[in-house]
């Protein structure tokens, strides 16, 4: 089956709508593939970014933004050696404004395309263009990640931005800058090539799910605590609520009307999990749909609590009828301690308060 793909290259005389190759211009070239065959497999376009980041790539670029050629939401592949610097924090910005997500990845090849290398590199100015995706991928295979020292990037280069230029740039995409320190096994080098590893254990990319988020609420009679997550398909919520009687979590899995109906027609069972370990009450025929969600809840003793204080994780998960498919989501925890540690100290005594009240009534005489 042949895919449409359609090239966008820079034209002197129709400035980012032009059809010259890239390798005649020298300068970035965008390749969208929006076809049916696409959005059936990947949900979203395509869009290739390749060849160097000359000085108007962000220019031609935010052109096919706005005509709406290229549409927010889609998925950047990004195959370039760097360039013009001050471009590629454009690009980024860009990304960002437009909530795109950025992977390194080489275009499809069109018949008037040269041949070229099937991994795709992302070094320097596309390294930094990267990090304005809203939802970014570890590289994958032999793709290769190139970021250079810090100062190196900003005093360096066509396109050159100062310091604090380029320490703005990451504070707006959130990013420490760091985390772009090279590796001790790579000291004095140009470009530091960060593995899958490194890169996703930095939260330079997230492959497609954003922090972690709190919302405690601490009141007299009861408390609770929100913990949020966007991702790329769809907002996860676990909303942890303790009363005297004891506590209970509700996950609320927002995925879109059809599909959330899809999959209730499915599963049987739902059940949370800590560390990827199932809490000891499990349920069936408990899921309910709100709105554009699916909603389930659970009873679970306080003592929980000690276990979630350590933990790293926390599931909420739907399971089929005979458990060899599940759906729901997994949230890190990293960055919402304190709050857990508030909410479990409330919890707590809102629970002593309970247990006191209840024997209190039961030793109550009675006339």
């Amino acid at each position: 089956m042949t895919l449409a793909a359609q090239v966008y290259a820079a034209d002197p005389a129709a400035p980012g709508v032009g059809g010259a190759p890239v390798e005649a211009t020298g300068a970035m070239a965008f390749q969208v593939n929006d076809d049916s065959t696409t959005l059936a497999v990947a949900k979203v376009p395509q869009i290739y970014l390749y060849g160097p980041i000359d000085a108007d790539a962000a220019n031609r670029f935010d052109a096919l933004l706005k005509s709406g050629k290229i549409r927010r939401g889609s998925d950047i592949y990004l195959n370039s050696p760097g360039g013009d610097m001050a471009a590629g924090l454009a690009l980024g910005r860009l990304f960002r404004s437009y909530s795109l997500g950025t992977h390194l990845g080489v275009p499809r090849r069109t018949s008037r395309m040269p041949a070229m290398p099937r991994a795709a590199q992302c070094a320097n100015a596309c390294a930094y263009a990267y990090l304005g995706g809203l939802y970014r991928w570890a590289p994958s295979g032999n793709d290769r990640l190139g970021v250079p020292p810090h100062d190196a990037a900003a005093a360096t280069g066509p396109g050159s931005v100062t310091p604090t230029e380029l320490t703005s740039y990451l504070k707006d995409m959130d990013i420490r800058a760091d985390l772009l320190a090279p590796p001790p096994t790579a000291p004095g080098e140009e470009v530091a090539w960060l593995d899958s590893e490194r890169v996703l254990a930095t939260g330079l990319a997230n492959n497609g799910y954003l922090a972690t988020t709190a919302t405690y609420r601490p009141m007299a009679a009861e408390t609770s605590l929100l913990l949020s997550q966007m991702s790329r398909d769809g907002e996860h919520r676990i909303t942890l609520l303790c009363r005297p009687e004891g506590m209970t979590l509700t996950a609320q899995y927002v995925i879109g009307t059809e599909r959330s109906r899809k999959i209730a027609a499915r599963v049987t069972r739902s059940y949370f999990e800590i560390d990827q370990q199932p809490t000891p009450q499990q349920e069936t025929g408990n899921v309910s749909m709100v709105d554009q969600s699916l909603v389930f809840s659970h009873p679970v003793p306080v003592d929980e609590l000690n276990r979630l204080l350590s933990a790293r994780t926390m599931g909420a998960w739907l399971a089929d009828r005979g458990g060899a498919v599940r759906y729901g989501f997994l949230l890190s925890l990293a960055g919402v301690q304190n709050h857990l540690r508030e909410y479990s100290a409330s919890c707590q005594q809102i629970a002593k308060a309970g247990a006191g009240a209840s024997t209190a009534a039961a030793q109550a005489p009675r006339h």
